[in-house]
């Protein structure tokens, strides 16, 4: 397993588009992808899990991925959080 520390760095937070972007990431590798935010964890590829986390601006979350690719597909999700989305 693998375990990352994200943190939430454009400026809207994660709201559906990012949120797509995530899912549609995560869903690229058999790996099982999870997001934690405090006590709650979701599935990163499921784009309702993903919105309903609500993580603003500077929220920090942890990413767990499992599986025969879970190395790569932690890499494709934190080059998300790294680029803000491509929004900025």
């Amino acid at each position: 397993m693998i375990e990352k520390i994200l943190t939430v760095r454009n400026r809207a937070g994660i709201h559906a588009r990012p949120a797509a972007l995530i899912a549609q990431t995560a869903n690229k590798f058999a790996s099982e992808i999870l997001l934690e935010k405090e006590t709650a964890s979701v599935n990163a590829k499921s784009i309702m899990g993903v919105i309903t986390m609500a993580a603003g601006y500077n929220t920090t979350l942890t990413l767990k991925a499992e599986g025969a690719d879970e190395k790569e597909a932690a890499e494709a999700i934190l080059a998300l959080f790294e680029s803000k989305f491509e929004e900025e």
